[in-house]
């Protein structure tokens, strides 16, 4: 078995790597690292939770560990989809190369821009950033591109998900042409490997496990409810289970909140997470629930990519996730480094088509489990209407037609004579009969 000092890191990095309790590098450490010490392009994949990011923060920290930076001129650039992973990439750097004498900026939304340009100032050896603020501070002229020596796409996948794809074409011509580009993506879909030709010169791939798997020590359920008891599903699930912590994902930003005020009021302790929230409620609620303050978090797919919290229990899939890949992508948030999880989605009559794309995905079977009275029910048998009794027709004055269904109205009573019954009959005699006489007009007014 290979250890991490067989693969040529300096003693700093090895003293930090062995500070933080590892001693072998995982399958996707163990083949990219080498690579990128040769100055290789890379191209990686490998399903959530193997270890993606040690694989290029650790060879990057060999290479910067000689030199330095200029003001504004970083030499190295991470592009990362979103605020949470950008920051944690960022935290591996800082844990990883404590030992090194090297410098590290993180660029993102949500954040002052004053702080962060006065680091760029100072000059930065790796910096990490989301694709619309690294191109907001370089079209303001604080960021100066020319000295980039690697340049890594991470989650790649999520970016084209996200959209990021067009701003990543336009910072990538932005840098120089020899350059070092490392890409790593947990899927491959076909956009993804089209996308990566024209980034990577001669890539040499490392793929540890087939494309969108899911990791081994996770066990999957299936929970099929109706769509009106999925919140008591839900709970009920949470006590029986007796969880010391758990992701709780939702389609919806708006279902979020209110998932969470129902959790909330049925006893649970818990935390929101979503992208319209601000940085700083962002960062409270994922610190919160990193540090075991409060056990569940109801999220979006913002905490489904990379997020790398140790011991988490399980997932629920509150809903079924529109795309198959986010399936794999949130489940892989619990049974990380080879620990054991579970994942537990809800499914309703209209979720069908979905679980059917994750099922061809994934290639396996999902067990399905049931919550006695929350289950969804049986269909009733559609009963057909007896036929309606054939009536003999009668002959009318348009031909021939069915008989009425209903009985015929009596004769309309005739009032007695010298009674006013209204305006039917003559004007004349309803005027006379409607007059009163003057002692009645007395008494009226």
């Amino acid at each position: 078995m290979v250890e991490f000092k067989e693969l040529g890191l300096k003693p700093e990095i090895l003293r930090a790597i062995e500070e933080r309790g590892y001693t072998t590098p995982t399958p996707i450490q163990e083949m990219a690292i080498p690579y990128v010490l040769m100055g290789r392009d890379v191209l990686g994949c490998a399903q959530t939770g193997t270890g993606k990011t040690a694989g290029f923060c650790l060879p990057m920290l060999e290479i910067l560990s000689s030199g330095s930076a200029k003001a504004r001129m970083p030499r190295s650039l991470i592009l990362e989809p979103t605020r949470e992973l950008a920051a944690q990439v960022a935290e591996s750097f800082t844990k990883y190369g404590k030992y090194l004498n090297f410098t590290c900026a993180l660029l993102t939304g949500g954040y002052g821009m004053d702080e962060q340009i006065k680091k760029l100032d100072r000059g930065v050896d790796v910096l990490i950033a989301t694709p619309g603020r690294m191109l907001d501070l370089f079209e303001r002229g604080n960021i100066l591109l020319h000295d980039i020596k690697i340049f890594v796409i991470d989650e790649a996948d999520r970016m084209l998900d996200m959209g990021f794809i067009p701003d990543i074409e336009k910072i990538a011509g932005l840098l120089p042409k020899i350059r070092q580009t490392l890409f790593f993506s947990a899927t491959m879909p076909p956009e993804i490997r089209t996308l990566s030709s024209e980034f990577l010169m001669n890539p040499k791939e490392v793929s540890v496990s087939p494309p969108a798997t899911t990791a081994e020590g996770v066990i999957q359920f299936i929970l099929r409810v109706d769509a009106r008891k999925k919140r008591d599903a839900l709970r009920d699930l949470l006590r029986r289970e007796q969880l010391k912590n758990a992701f709780i994902f939702c389609n919806r930003k708006k279902d979020i909140s209110g998932l969470a005020e129902f959790l909330t009021r049925q006893g649970f302790s818990v935390v929101a997470l979503h992208g319209d929230l601000p940085q700083n409620k962002r960062d409270e609620a994922l610190e919160k629930f990193r540090t075991g303050m409060v056990p569940f978090m109801v999220c979006s797919d913002v905490a489904a990519r990379g997020l790398d919290i140790k011991g988490v229990d399980a997932v629920f899939n509150f809903d079924v996730p529109f795309g198959a890949e986010d399936y794999v992508h949130r489940i892989g948030r619990t049974g990380r480094a080879g620990s054991e999880g579970k994942s537990y989605t809800f499914v309703t009559p209209d979720d069908d088509k979905l679980l059917q794309n994750i099922h061809t995905l994934i290639r396996k079977d999902i067990q399905e489990i049931r919550l006695e009275g929350l289950a969804r029910p049986a269909e009733a048998p559609v009963q057909e209407r007896p036929a309606p009794q054939a009536r003999e027709l009668r002959r009318g004055r348009s031909g021939y037609e069915r008989p009425r269904d209903r009985a015929p109205r009596p004769p309309r009573e005739q009032p007695p004579t010298g009674q006013t019954v209204g305006f039917g009959e003559d004007l004349p005699n309803f005027l006379t009969k409607s007059r009163i006489s003057e002692s009645q007009k007395e008494d009226t007014f």
